[in-house]
């Protein structure tokens, strides 16, 4: 049993060794054959390497000849070329050589030509000085045998075909002033009329509106306020008069002054809408709708110069002229009337030939200075005048707008052109009122009157000029000096100024302190 365990152990260490003499054996014949296919594979590589270089080297002497050939081709192509080039140049060079012997022998001709003038010339001169003599000779022989010299023999003639034909000179100049006069007027006429005819503008005066809508009554009572202080600051913020009585559904806004009122109602609206009247809301809402109606006036002003054609004025005269909106002189409508006056304005300038924008623009500011004249003293021609020429407008435009009251002589035929259509546009039916502007100059006559006292800050006439309210500045007068003040203003427009009934003077001095809470 012992030695058959032996038997077997042996018998596996044989096969282990077999084994791994096996495995020896494939690893080294592994080796071998790797080696083989190694050497193999690197022989072919080189073939394949040297036949990559003999075909680069073809490839390249072949791009080689190419580029010799195309060389050579260009090259034969750029010499024929310039010989070409040569060849024209050689041609036109021949061309400028005979060009300039041309123009050499024309030259040596014409002053051939201008030397033969010369002699022309004064060989005329001297038959002129030979046949002057000639005239002078037998001008002299003439008045020898006359015994009258050449002035003389004028004089008379002339002394005797007046006195022949002297009544007919005198009928046929009558005839001709006449005829002359007629077709004159006639023209005139004729031009006038066209121009009002082509020119469809209403007859109808643009009032501003002075009375507000209210939704309900029970909005007077907020507009009033507690003893009165809503409407005591809405008329001291505005400058108007608020009529609050028994009238259902409407407030009326009464002052002479277009801009306040529409100042006044716009600042009225808004505050209904709002619902929160209080003096410090009213200040607010005053000054947001003085900054509307500063909008309304640019865009007036922009759509004035628009419509007329006018595109060369300072943007800052064109603001003023928008403020003319505002404005009636006559109960007419300022601005309509000024762009009126520019249609017809060019109307007859195109018929007589005159400048066409510059009588236009002179029509549109001709009336300028009413914008102002309730800030500025002077009459509203100085007032135009002054800002014109501050702004720098046209000269011309200036000499046309001044003369339209006969105030400057007229210097252009545009200047008698604007005064035409001023009369055209104020002269037509229904276009103006006399005592719309009487009552507006008193009423501007009266506040003007107390802002010529130191220390009054502002003044507006109420009630139809019957009142006369006057704020000053606390800081410069005191109730003593505040009370003289009431009595000179009073005793001064008992003097300057003529109406009737009287005029009730209210000098009002407010002490305001503000503070705030932090």
């Amino acid at each position: 049993m012992y030695f058959l365990s032996d038997i077997i152990t042996y018998m596996n260490l044989i096969a282990i060794i077999i084994s791994a003499l096996t495995l020896l054996l494939g690893v080294g014949v592994g080796y071998y054959l790797r080696l083989i296919i190694s050497l193999g594979k690197k022989g072919s590589m080189e073939l394949e390497i040297k036949q990559i270089m003999l075909g680069a080297k073809e490839e390249a002497q072949r791009v080689l000849d190419e580029a010799k050939k195309k060389a050579e081709e260009r090259i034969d192509q750029s010499q024929t070329e310039l010989k070409k080039k040569e060849d024209e140049l050689k041609q036109t060079e021949h061309r400028l050589i005979k060009k300039e012997e041309l123009i050499d022998a024309r030259q040596v001709e014409n002053d051939r030509e201008v030397e033969n003038i010369k002699i022309k010339i004064e060989e005329v001169k001297k038959i002129k000085e030979r046949l002057e003599g000639v005239e002078s000779e037998k001008e002299k022989e003439l008045e020898k045998v006359a015994q009258l010299s050449k002035e003389e023999a004028r004089e008379n003639l002339l002394k005797t075909i007046e006195t022949r034909y002297e009544e007919d000179l005198l009928v046929r100049m009558q005839k001709m002033e006449t005829a002359n006069t007629e077709k004159l007027d006639r023209r005139a006429k004729d031009i006038l009329a066209a121009s009002i005819n082509r020119l469809a503008s209403s007859t109808a005066s643009e009032m501003m509106t002075t009375s507000v809508e209210i939704p309900n009554d029970d909005i007077k009572g907020k507009i009033i306020g507690k003893e009165g202080r809503n409407i005591r600051a809405f008329e001291k913020s505005s400058g108007v008069e608020l009529i609050i009585d028994e009238t259902p559904g409407a407030i009326v806004i009464s002052s002479f002054d277009p801009v306040r009122r529409q100042v006044a109602r716009l600042a009225l609206e808004n505050l209904i809408l709002d619902g929160r009247i209080q003096p410090a809301k009213i200040e607010e809402v005053v000054a947001k709708a003085a900054e509307d109606i500063n909008k309304i006036i640019k865009d007036k002003g922009d759509q004035a110069v628009y419509e007329c054609g006018i595109f060369n004025l300072d943007p800052r005269i064109v603001a003023i002229v928008g403020r003319l909106y505002f404005r009636t002189s006559y109960g007419q409508n300022v601005l309509q009337h000024s762009i009126e006056m520019a249609h017809i304005a060019g109307m007859l300038a195109e018929e007589l030939g005159a400048d066409i924008q510059v009588a236009k623009a002179g029509a549109l500011v001709h009336d300028i200075g009413k914008a102002l004249d309730h800030e500025v003293q002077g009459t509203h021609i100085d007032i135009g005048i002054r800002i014109l020429q501050k702004f720098g407008a046209d000269p011309r435009i200036i000499t046309a707008m001044k003369s339209h009251h006969d105030d400057c002589p007229h210097e252009s035929i545009e200047a008698v052109i604007v005064q035409t259509a001023d009369m055209i546009s104020g002269g037509r039916p229904g276009a103006r009122r006399d005592s719309v502007e009487n009552y507006i100059k008193r009423l501007q006559d009266l506040e003007a009157i107390t802002k010529t006292f130191e220390g009054v800050e502002k003044s507006y006439a109420l009630a139809a000029g019957r009142e006369i309210r006057i704020f000053v500045t606390p800081e410069k007068v005191n109730d003593i000096e505040a009370k003289d003040m009431a009595r000179a203003i009073a005793l001064k427009i008992e003097q300057e100024l003529k109406y009737p009934g009287e005029i009730k003077v209210t000098m009002i001095r407010e002490n305001r302190i503000v503070e705030y809470a932090r």
